[in-house]
């Protein structure tokens, strides 16, 4: 059974920064690419972030360049999403990818 448990969401003052992690089991982990996408209130599901197969390729949604940093651990079946300067336009329930493969999201608040 394939699963992807993403953790690490709460609640945030703009500024701040969290780590979000995808746990996952049941697939090719280390011949995937890896991404994580997030939907806000209100709008539709939007890609953020990959990682590629070997982890050496990054790719950024423009509106987080520069703030956030995907990753990923081999050697635990798990990747990261790693958040800084945070600010209200990023609440979202954020979800990982994997092939055809998704989370059950996790929910990020930036508010004072």
């Amino acid at each position: 059974e394939v699963q992807l448990v993403e953790s690490g969401g709460g609640l945030v003052q703009p500024g701040g920064s969290l780590r979000l992690s995808c746990v996952t089991s049941g697939f090719a982990f280390t011949s995937s690419g890896l991404r994580w996408y997030r939907q806000p209130p209100g709008q539709e599901r939007a890609w953020v972030a990959t990682i590629s197969e070997d982890g050496a390729l990054t790719n950024y949604q423009r509106s987080v360049a520069g703030r956030f940093t995907i990753s990923r651990d081999d050697d635990k079946n798990t990747f990261y999403l790693d958040m800084h300067n945070l600010t209200p336009d990023d609440t979202a329930v954020y979800s990982c990818n994997a092939q055809t493969y998704w989370g059950q999201g996790t929910l990020v608040i930036v508010s004072p």
